[in-house]
């Protein structure tokens, strides 16, 4: 796989375009983390619920069992005491409660401006640059064994009105093995790729062997 040109405009098209999409993914988690902060703000109320039950529990369930021992009005003043001490704790477990939904929640609002910000990078970015990394790469490995395959992906993959600009009927000077026509087509595959020709024309050299 190649993931960068060989000419240095496409080359730098390709990395202004990655810098572009990174910074762009790294905006939104930064805004997906703000989002998660924002509603965790939300919840100081549940927490300070939270405390303030845990506080009014552990008051009154200390008391609880200091005038447990009190003669004749311990126990009373006891159980008195341990029902205030339940409801503290209840009002805790509530508000721990609230505190770990607001946090879910908090966490599912980050997760989803992050994702909904990197569609783009994920659907679009991600593929071309992907799909041009195997295209390159595939096209480099031809270019050294010679101009064949790298014309005919010409012929299966650029326009018409190009292939014509090389020659009038392209597909029949492939088939006739057209060696001028067939190298300019290969030519055509690596100028769109953003690869340079390969550092000797093999179909010269081949009839200059000849």
């Amino acid at each position: 796989m190649r993931f960068y040109a060989e000419r240095p405009a496409r080359a730098a098209r390709q990395l202004l375009a990655d810098v572009v999409a990174i910074g762009w993914f790294v905006l939104w988690v930064v805004l997906g983390v703000a989002a998660h902060d924002l509603v965790i703000g939300l919840g100081a109320p549940a927490r300070t619920l939270a405390d303030a039950g845990e506080e009014i529990h552990g008051a009154f369930d200390g008391a609880a069992r200091t005038v447990a021992g009190i003669p004749l009005v311990g126990d009373d003043v006891s159980r008195a005491l341990g029902a205030a001490s339940a409801a503290g704790e209840a009002l805790a477990r509530s508000g721990h409660q609230q505190v770990e939904s607001v946090t879910a929640l908090a966490t599912g609002a980050g997760v989803l401006v992050v994702l909904l910000g990197a569609l783009p990078v994920l659907l679009i970015w991600l593929p071309m640059r992907l799909r041009y990394a195997r295209t390159a790469g595939s096209a480099v490995a031809a270019r050294e064994t010679g101009t064949d395959l790298l014309a005919l992906r010409a012929l299966a993959r650029h326009p018409t009105d190009r292939l014509l600009a090389v020659a009038p009927d392209p597909v029949e000077a492939w088939r006739r093995d057209d060696r001028e026509v067939v190298h300019r087509l290969a030519m055509l595959e690596l100028a769109t790729l953003g690869l340079r020709p390969p550092r000797s024309h093999p179909d010269a050299a081949g009839r200059l062997n000849g």
